[in-house]
């Protein structure tokens, strides 16, 4: 299926997403990764703004003072990061603060499939080296936060139309990235069988 959702989103909007559907985003995206989570949960300092029904967007984005910008900065390349090294957040995210969608490349682990089903959630990955693409589609930076961690602060972005973005972990436990992986396995071991070793 299609869906064409705008953030923040609600419990029913996450819920009814399932893998392998494509998402297109309007509405607020929030852009993060290490720097910022590290401030939240091993500082111990709460977010700056309310995160609850949130998208957050994996990314350290290149950008330049504009005076006509509502934040004083535009976006130069919005390009996406990989999301695994950021996977013991994930939980705390959607328990604490209410975030109900990640986007990244890559994917993320099991413990983060698990707290999409127990909390109602989504990984919704784009596509790698899409980063002229996504940059078109992010109307505005509207305010940075905690700026002394650039690139790596918290970004508030305007986006109409991200994506597409394909669901590849949904709130029912599905995960692609499990399914392949366990697909692979499955071929190794044939592969293994037939050359008489084993795996």
């Amino acid at each position: 299926m299609e869906h064409r959702l705008r953030a923040p989103l609600s419990d029913d909007d996450v819920r009814r997403l399932r893998v392998g559907d494509a998402v297109l985003l309007d509405g607020t995206v929030w852009g993060l990764r290490d720097a910022t989570l590290i401030r939240i949960f091993d500082h111990g300092q709460a977010p700056p703004v309310d995160l609850r029904g949130g998208v957050l967007l994996h990314v350290a984005p290149s950008v330049r003072p504009s005076a006509a910008a509502p934040s004083g900065y535009e976006p130069m390349t919005v390009g996406t990061t990989t999301s695994t090294r950021m996977e013991r957040f994930t939980r705390g995210l959607l328990r604490d603060y209410g975030v109900r969608a990640i986007i990244g490349k890559g994917g993320l682990l099991d413990d983060s499939s698990a707290a999409f089903a127990e909390y109602g959630g989504a990984y919704l990955a784009i596509v790698g080296g899409a980063a002229s693409v996504e940059t078109e589609q992010v109307e505005a930076i509207e305010h940075v936060y905690w700026e002394d961690l650039m690139p790596e602060c918290l970004w508030q972005f305007r986006v109409r139309a991200f994506g597409p973005l394909t669901v590849a972990m949904d709130a029912q436990g599905a995960s692609v990235y499990r399914d392949v992986a366990r697909t692979a396995r499955e071929r190794l071991a044939e592969i293994y069988a037939k050359m008489g070793l084993k795996s």
